[in-house]
C-alpha cells in the first residue's frame, strides 16, 4: 500500500521527508523516491528497496530545499523498477507529482497525449503529463482540470519550479491528512509520519483540492468553490495512527476490504468480453487449454481460500482442482505432470511449506505460478509468474482482508480459464457485474458492525462452537471457525452441514452454540434442515442469512442478514460478518486480537 509524505515550510524538507516515509514502511513497499525544489529546479531521487537505500543514494547531495514530496511504492502498474517509482514528471521536469491510487482511464489520456515523452509503465506518469499539458501558470487550476477528465482513486500531491512556493494536493478514494504547524504544513496518507511535528490536522474529503503554501491552505472541491474546513486535534499515539483511529490492526483491516478489494482487481476485468485478464499468468491460450488439472498449494486461512478457488475452477473452467495443504504435499509423491497447473496461495509469499511444495511440483515439470501479497517475496522471485493480490500489509497476524482477495483472484483465474474454455458470454458478463457489485454490498455488511457486536457478545462465555455451511459455504465456515480458534482460544470446528449427523452432533445440547451459514442458494433448504437437526439438540443457532429471509427467524436466537449475490460470489461477502463475531468475542474476553499467543504472521519454517 503507497504513501505519500509532503512538506512546505521553513525547515529543511529532505530529513522531514524521509523520517515520514519511516514512518510510512509499515504499509508495504517495494521502492521510494523524494523531489525537492533545488535552486529553483525541481530535482528527483528515487530507489528500490528499503528508504534506506534513498537515503544512502543522497547523503552526499548538498540539499537546500523548504518544500518537497515523497512516496513508498507498492507496485500495481509495472513492475518494481527506478523508472516506475514516484515521484513522477513531465516532459521537462518541471512538474512533479505522487500518487496513490489507480488512474482507470490512463491508457485513453496517453493516447490524447500526442507525442509526450512516457518513461515509465505507471499510470501515475500519464497524470503527471495530463497535468504538464493542462497547466498555464496556475498548479490548481491544471490539477482541477486534468482530475474532471480522470476515471480512478487518487491521493496526489503535485509541485511545480514555476510556483516554486505552492504545493496541491487532492483526494479520491486515497486518504490525505494535511497538518498544520507554525508556517508550515505537512501532507500524508495517513496521520504517523505527521504526529512529530503536529496534532492539528485537516482530513481531506473525496473530491477536495487543497492549495498550500508555508502560511495558507485553501480548499477547493472540483467545481472549484471554496470549502470551510474544521481543524481536529490528533488525540493518538504513534501505533493508533497506524491504525487510522482504529483499537486493533484486525478491525482496521476488516474495514480495509472494499476498498482493496477494488485494488485487486482493478485493471483485471473485462465486462465486454465477460472475462479477467490476469497477466502475471504467462501462459497462451493454448497452454492454458493443455491444462487438465490444477492443484492449490496453501496453508490455514490461504487454504480456505483454495477450497473456493476449486469450486470456482469446476464450475466456470470445468477443470479437475485439488486444494494441498502445503506441508503434506510433497511428503505424498504428487502426481503431477506439463499438463497441471499449481498455484502457491501465501499472504507473506514466504510461507516454507508453500515454497517447498511449489519447488517439488517444479521439478516434476508442472506449472507453477503464485497467488501472494507481498512483493519480491521469495514465492514472487522463484515462480514462472502469477498475481499480487493487492491487500496491503496484514498487521494483524489473524488474515482478513488477504483471504478475501485471494478468494478475488482466484474467481478472475477462474473465470479467465473458463472463458478460454467453455465459459458462455453472458455468464462472464454476469460474473464481472456481480463482481463490480461486492465493495458496496461489504460496505452495508460492515455497517451492520454495531448489531453484529451485541450478537457476539452474547456467545462471549461459552467454549465450543460449531460453524455449519455447505456447498460453497463450507470453505466460508472453516474460515470463520479457524478465526474464532486463532484470536479468542475457544475451540471451536466446522462441518458440512450434512456431515453433522455422521458423529459430530453427539456433541450437541444448550451449552454448544451452531453458527449456521444459510444464505440462500441451490442448497438452502438442505441448510435449513440441518439447522433444524441442530435445534432439536438444544443448541442455540445463530444464522448468516440473506436479506429479506424472514422465515428462518424462528429457527435462531440471532439472525446476521447479507445482501444477496451470485453464489459463486458468497464467500466474498459472508466471510465478513465471521470476522466480525471472532473480533468481538476476543476483544470480550480481554486477549490480544492482533497478536494471539503461539502465532505469528509469516511461516518460515517446515
Amino acid at each position: 500500500m503507497c504513501g505519500i509524505m509532503a512538506y512546505i515550510g521553513k525547515k529543511q524538507a529532505t530529513p522531514i521527508l524521509l523520517n515520514g516515509l519511516r514512518r510510512l514502511e509499515y504499509r508495504g513497499y517495494d521502492s521510494a523516491g523524494l523531489a525537492v525544489l533545488q535552486n529553483d529546479n525541481l530535482v528527483r531521487f528515487r530507489a528500490i528497496g528499503k528508504v534506506d537505500n534513498l537515503s544512502e543514494k543522497i547523503k552526499n547531495e548538498k540539499l537546500n530545499s523548504t518544500i518537497g514530496i515523497a512516496h513508498t511504492r507498492w507496485a500495481t502498474h509495472g513492475g518494481v523498477t527506478e523508472n516506475n517509482t514516484h515521484p513522477h514528471s513531465g516532459c521537462d521536469d518541471k512538474l512533479m507529482i505522487v500518487h496513490n491510487g489507480i488512474i482507470e482511464n490512463y491508457r485513453e489520456i496517453k493516447k490524447e497525449l500526442g507525442d509526450h515523452k512516457i518513461t515509465s509503465e505507471t499510470d501515475t506518469e500519464i497524470l503527471a503529463h495530463l497535468i504538464e499539458k493542462n497547466f498555464s501558470g496556475d498548479l490548481k487550476d491544471a490539477v482541477v482540470k486534468s482530475l474532471l477528465l480522470v476515471r480512478g482513486t487518487y491521493g496526489l500531491v503535485a509541485i511545480h519550479a514555476k510556483e516554486p512556493k505552492k504545493m496541491v494536493a487532492a483526494r479520491l478514494g486515497s486518504p490525505l491528512v494535511i497538518g498544520i504547524g507554525d508556517e508550515e504544513y505537512f501532507l500524508a496518507s495517513d496521520a504517523s509520519p505527521i504526529l512529530p511535528y503536529t496534532k492539528q490536522v485537516v482530513f481531506l474529503n473525496d473530491g477536495e483540492v487543497a492549495e498550500i503554501t508555508e502560511n495558507s491552505l485553501q480548499i477547493y472541491n472540483l467545481k472549484d468553490q471554496k470549502v470551510k474546513k474544521k481543524i481536529e486535534e490528533l488525540d493518538w499515539n504513534e501505533e493508533q495512527a497506524q491504525k487510522q483511529g482504529f483499537p486493533h490492526f484486525m478491525l482496521k483491516e476488516i474495514f480495509d476490504q472494499p476498498t482493496v478489494f477494488e485494488d485487486a482487481i482493478a485493471g483485471r476485468i473485462n465486462f465486454e468480453e465477460g472475462t479477467a485478464v490476469l497477466g502475471g499468468l504467462n501462459m497462451t491460450p493454448e497452454q492454458m487449454k493443455s491444462i487438465n488439472r490444477i492443484i492449490l498449494i496453501a496453508c490455514g486461512t490461504a487454504s480456505y481460500a483454495g477450497q473456493v478457488g476449486k469450486f470456482a475452477f469446476e464450475r466456470l473452467a470445468g477443470i479437475p482442482t485439488d486444494v494441498e495443504i502445503a506441508s503434506e504435499f510433497r511428503y505424498k509423491d504428487p502426481i503431477v505432470d506439463e499438463h497441471t497447473l499449481v498455484f502457491g496461495i501465501s499472504q507473506s509469499g514466504e510461507t516454507a511449506d508453500t515454497l517447498a511444495a511449489l519447488r517439488e511440483a517444479k521439478r516434476k515439470g508442472a506449472y507453477i505460478r503464485g497467488i501472494i501479497n507481498v512483493v519480491g517475496s521469495t514465492i514472487a522471485r522463484e515462480t514462472d509468474g502469477g498475481t499480487y493480490i493487492h491487500a496491503g500489509p496484514e498487521l494483524a497476524v489473524a488474515s482478513t482482508k488477504a483471504y478475501t482477495n485471494m478468494v478475488a483472484i482466484l474467481i478472475l483465474y477462474a473465470i479467465q480459464f473458463g472463458r478460454n474454455n467453455k465459459l458462455s458470454l453472458a455468464t462472464g458478463q454476469r460474473l464481472i457485474s456481480a463482481i463490480k457489485e461486492i465493495p458496496e454490498k461489504m460496505n452495508l455488511i460492515l455497517k451492520q458492525n454495531d448489531k453484529i457486536k451485541e450478537i457476539a457478545l452474547k456467545y462471549k462465555e461459552y467454549r465450543d462452537f460449531y460453524f455449519l455451511g455447505r456447498g460453497i459455504n463450507y470453505p466460508v465456515a472453516l474460515e470463520g471457525s479457524l478465526k474464532l480458534k486463532e484470536i479468542s482460544y475457544i475451540h471451536s470446528e466446522a462441518y458440512p452441514g450434512g456431515e453433522m449427523k455422521h458423529g459430530p452432533i453427539s456433541l450437541l445440547d444448550e451449552d454448544f452454540p451452531v453458527f449456521a451459514i444459510a444464505t440462500k442458494n441451490q442448497l438452502y433448504e438442505k441448510m435449513v434442515s440441518n439447522i433444524t437437526e441442530a435445534k432439536a439438540r438444544k443448541a442455540k443457532i445463530i444464522v448468516l442469512a440473506t436479506e429479506g429471509d424472514e422465515e428462518i427467524k424462528h429457527l435462531t436466537e440471532g439472525v446476521i442478514y447479507v445482501p444477496p449475490t451470485m453464489e459463486l460470489l458468497e464467500p466474498l461477502l459472508n466471510t465478513l460478518p465471521l470476522q466480525l463475531f471472532a473480533y468481538y468475542i476476543t476483544v470480550a474476553l480481554g486477549k490480544d486480537v492482533d497478536r494471539p499467543r503461539n502465532l505469528a504472521k509469516s511461516v518460515t519454517v517446515e
